[in-house]
């Protein structure tokens, strides 16, 4: 199918900023594979152009790549929907409706993928410094703390953190 004959939504509700946009260029451009199972939902217009209601910015994705034609089957057609059908799915189809267990995609997965594959991570690391830093925060001024360690590497360590946060300390050595 020659990629002139669709067109972009001409009122598509999203919108994909330029670090998103680029990172899903780069994800059709090296698994084009998965437009096979997840094609582009479009209607014909009054023009006889397509228009997608799902995968406006696949589509504009693969315009960016330069692609001039596209395997039929990366587009379904919906022209049978009514309206309402049309504006409904346009929603659904954008809206997550799970959510990601940080956990398990921590454990198990690679970040670095993960983000050039365009997830939006949390930054891990500053939740785990907002916790350590709500803790030194609930420590009052007047206890004491030991802490035995085998190396002076990690003694050096545990103390240059407890100073970051703010904390008063001292090192023994025996």
């Amino acid at each position: 199918m020659k990629i002139s004959k669709l067109k972009l939504n001409p009122t598509n509700p999203r919108i994909i900023k330029d670090d998103k946009f680029k990172k899903l260029v780069q994800s059709l451009k090296d698994f084009p594979e998965m437009m096979e199972k997840r094609p582009i939902v479009c209607v014909t217009d009054v023009d006889g152009k397509m228009f997608p209601i799902g995968g406006n910015m696949r589509l504009k994705a693969l315009r960016e790549l330069g692609m001039k034609e596209i395997p039929d089957e990366w587009v379904v057609l919906a022209d049978d929907w009514t309206e309402e059908q049309r504006k409904e799915f346009t929603i659904k189809d954008n809206v997550g409706f799970g959510e990601w267990n940080w956990d398990d995609l921590q454990e198990n997965w690679d970040s670095e993928q993960l983000v050039s594959w365009g997830l939006d991570i949390p930054g891990w690391e500053e939740e785990e410094e907002k916790e350590n830093k709500d803790l030194s925060e609930s420590i009052e001024v007047g206890y004491k703390i030991e802490i035995d360690c085998l190396s002076e590497n990690v003694q050096e360590k545990l103390y240059n953190e407890f100073i970051e946060r703010g904390l008063q300390c001292r090192l023994l050595t025996l």
